[in-house]
């Protein structure tokens, strides 16, 4: 191998050729509806899936839903991440029986005062917490939710609020009302206006990473890495101190061949508060990397390894407490492509799912803090891809037009849950089980399990135009911020999907 020869990674990278970056994509795409700085839009059909299983307790706040595009045939559109949600537990309160709010701005409030606006798609779950019979009633609204009876027992209900004022959310079980257990929901006139912030966006553009390596010989690949701690933005009016590998999360998709000399630079600025250090699980060698990396702040590392085995891999800081650097946000993928390379797709995809572990409830707003009890007994409140919620819906949705092929590089972070990875609405024609290029693709699957840890790539060609949804189907972990969305521009052929019956032959 010829030594002088040095590639150096930079991380805003041309893309694939044949690619279209995120923001050309959405320049080309007119039939797009423009929302609070990104592009929202999805079937009505998937939204219906959102309401399958109860929510978790939270209080969550999202932009109502837009009328859909042209192309949708003017069906109302929602989504995964488009519900105002509220849940309310019963219980004893001041000697009567009462609903308690349950997670964000309600938590703990005594018949709390639902907010909301007009328009808004608003999902109320209700909780059993005493063992009585209770339901939850809008008279205004026709909408109500199931009759709970034992203890823990939970129903979920929804409804458009589209009537301005102040209306009573109730229970209907006799003389139930009347001991207490009546709130108001206020809907106020006009849409809501996300909440602004100074915050850092943290989210990796799904389309951010280098092209193809293609065919060339071994050479010196030099890779760049600063550990970032900052403030970014989780969600609406919802902040975290994030800690990342480039101000990015994930990390920045780094991209070799087998045989490669990869020789990594690790920085850790001089204003970190902790040290920082990253493991290469495509090296082979004590710690990935971590043993060599350690970094201090104000510190620079470098460690050296050689690319032995092709394959898609994690990597991720290694500094205790491991897991608390991972949740934070300190993960990434490196491919090393085998000789040759990959066959050739339309578009390439990267991704990576998380979870996050804070004190306060999914839903509040504010700056939220990292709960360490909660990390070590794998309880999150977050699930998230790309690292904040909304962040491939809302902000840096995939894009593609009908008739391409799709790539997707798909990692977990973690630091502890599996993902069931899925793309409703798609069947991946081949995956790269395990995340081996070695082994060929296993061929037509709907589902791909994924460990912490781990990765996989998906290829699948899009036949028809439309809006699908990427998810864990773990469905509820959707209603923890983990959505993304893929936006498909093109004719949406009736011969493979349509609305109604099939058409019958003439005779």
């Amino acid at each position: 191998m010829d030594n002088t020869m040095l590639e150096h990674q930079k991380w805003r990278p041309e893309r694939n050729p044949g690619q279209t970056s995120g923001r050309k994509a959405r320049q080309d795409r007119p039939g797009l509806r423009k929302r609070g700085g990104g592009w929202l839009a999805i079937a009505a059909a998937c939204a219906s899936l959102l309401f399958l299983s109860p929510a978790s307790a939270q209080t969550e706040t999202a932009p109502a839903a837009e009328p859909a595009p042209a192309t949708t045939g003017g069906a109302a559109a929602q989504s995964y991440h488009s519900a105002t949600i509220f849940t309310l537990k019963t219980g004893i309160a001041e000697g009567r029986m009462v609903y308690i709010g349950v997670g964000g701005d309600i938590n703990g409030q005594v018949n709390p005062t639902l907010m909301v606006h007009e328009g808004e798609l608003v999902q109320i779950n209700l909780i059993n917490g005493e063992g009585a019979e209770h339901d939850v009633v809008i008279d205004q609204y026709a909408a109500r939710s199931s009759i709970v009876v034992d203890k823990n027992a939970s129903s979920t209900f929804s409804f458009t609020a589209s009537k301005v004022g102040e209306f009573s959310y109730f229970c209907s079980i006799a003389g139930h009302r009347e001991a207490g257990m009546e709130g108001l929901i206020r809907v106020m006139p006009g849409q809501r206006e996300a909440m602004s912030s100074d915050a850092a966006d943290v989210v990796r553009d799904p389309a951010d990473l280098p092209g193809p390596v293609g065919q060339r010989g071994p050479k010196v690949v030099k890779v760049d890495l600063e550990t970032v701690e900052l403030v970014g933005k989780l969600d609406d009016g919802t902040t975290y101190t994030y800690w990342t590998f480039n101000s990015k999360v994930p990390g920045p998709f780094v991209r070799v061949r087998v045989g490669d000399t990869v020789e990594v630079h690790l920085k850790n600025p001089a204003d970190s508060v902790m040290a920082h250090s990253v493991d290469f699980h495509a090296a082979t060698g004590p710690g990935g990397g971590a043993h060599a990396t350690q970094t201090d702040p104000g510190d620079e590392t470098v460690v050296t390894f050689k690319a032995l085995k092709p394959g898609i891999y994690v990597y991720h800081c290694a500094t205790p407490s491991v897991a608390h650097h991972i949740t934070s946000g300190m993960y990434g993928l490196i491919l090393v492509e085998p000789e040759g390379g990959l066959p050739q797709v339309d578009r390439e995809f990267y991704v990576m799912q998380g979870e996050l572990y804070t004190v306060e409830p999914f839903g509040t707003q504010g700056e939220m803090e990292m709960d360490y009890d909660k990390l070590i007994s794998e309880r999150p409140e977050y699930f998230l891809f790309n690292g904040a919620v909304g962040s491939l819906t809302k902000t840096h949705p995939l894009y593609a037009n009908a008739g391409e092929t799709v790539r997707i590089y798909f990692g977990v972070g973690g630091p502890n849950f599996t993902s069931s990875f899925h793309v409703i609405g798609e069947i991946f024609d081949s995956v790269y089980s395990m995340g081996s290029v070695l082994s060929p693709p296993v061929q037509g699957v709907q589902t791909v399990t994924v460990a912490p840890g781990g990765a996989t790539i998906v290829d699948f060609k899009i036949d028809r135009g439309g809006h699908y949804v990427l998810v864990d189907h773990a469905l509820s972990r959707a209603e923890r911020g983990l959505a993304g969305y893929l936006i498909v521009d093109g004719p949406e052929d009736d011969d493979i999907m349509h609305a109604g019956p099939a058409e019958q032959a003439a005779e």
